[in-house]
């Protein structure tokens, strides 16, 4: 009943579309952009309730106070503390090759201002795991969530993030002048 209304609210109400052409295997990291603005995140979230997917996402530690802390963790949060230098990809990494299940989206520009020199994180994540990347993009213009796109990273990391860039060149985030490649 709920996947039944957060679609309405989100295909109907809203105008939103989806072009999924992507099978999402039991493993993998979603790489989420652009990533311009909160709603993004709004939008993320109706649409894996929409769909019945549940991913875990990462987002800075400043977001998990009281009383958002404890609702963000609930939703599959994982805080980032991004001025101490951690093993979190190795750690994320460790799960994902243990776990039969994990779904992992990080938005790899690291903010919402415009920043050409991506996170790379999340390649390391889905390489050392051996798991793929499901590249979802949110055009704003168009009200549209696509992924048509799963990544193999082969280790190459300059070449395979000009490639992933690429792929997201179309797209326009809510504040368009903020995202750059």
């Amino acid at each position: 009943m709920l996947k039944k209304f957060f679609g309405w609210l989100l295909y109907r109400h809203l105008g939103w579309k989806k072009e999924v052409t992507v099978e999402h295997p039991d493993k993998y990291i979603i790489c989420l952009a652009p990533h311009t603005s909160n709603w993004d995140f709004f939008y993320g979230q109706l649409y894996n309730r929409a769909e019945g997917l549940s991913s875990n996402f990462l987002m800075k530690k400043e977001w998990f106070f009281w009383p958002l802390g404890p609702i963000f963790r609930k939703m599959g949060g994982i805080p980032v503390f991004r001025q101490k230098k951690s093993s979190m990809t190795e750690t994320l990494a460790e799960i994902a090759r243990k776990e039969d299940s994990f779904h992992l989206a990080i938005t790899p520009e690291g903010t919402r201002k415009a920043n050409p020199d991506w996170k790379k994180g999340f390649y390391y994540i889905a390489l050392a795991a051996r798991i793929p990347v499901l590249l979802y993009g949110l055009d704003y213009e168009r009200k549209l969530i696509r992924c048509t796109r799963l990544f193999i990273p082969s280790g190459n990391v300059e070449a395979d993030m000009q490639e992933i860039k690429s792929y997201f060149k179309d797209f326009k985030g809510k504040k368009p002048e903020q995202f750059v490649l």
